[in-house]
């Protein structure tokens, strides 16, 4: 089977298809000044993008890994999230508080889904 890698950086590639799955990279806000509200809005609308690229859309999103640096975020970015995931199409999910690599970013958001 062979794999495609989309958009490399120096460390990672954002999203990775391999057979009949799509790998994305934890995928950050653009502008990091945002509140967690539109910082998920923003990486879920980068989500989508990728997905596309790949031949896959969220309704195919299998699991979902969520990093929060305050889970008391969690609700606000649950709103965000309820709005925009599939509800006939839940993906197994995760949500833990960690710091992440810019004291800016708010959410990290890796999915994994089916083509």
């Amino acid at each position: 089977m062979s794999i495609q890698r989309h958009e490399p950086t120096p460390i990672l590639s954002n999203a990775v298809e391999h057979g009949n799955t799509v790998y994305l990279a934890g995928i950050v806000a653009d502008d990091p000044s945002a509140d967690v509200k539109g910082q998920t809005q923003q990486i879920l609308k980068r989500i989508d993008a990728l997905l596309a690229r790949c031949g896959s859309d969220k309704s195919r999103i299998l699991s979902a890994q969520i990093w929060l640096t305050d889970i008391g975020n969690r609700a606000a970015m649950n709103e965000v999230w309820s709005a925009w995931v599939d509800p006939k199409n839940l993906p197994v999910r995760a949500c833990v508080e960690s710091k992440l690599a810019d004291p800016r970013l708010l959410v990290e958001i890796m999915v994994t889904a089916a083509k």
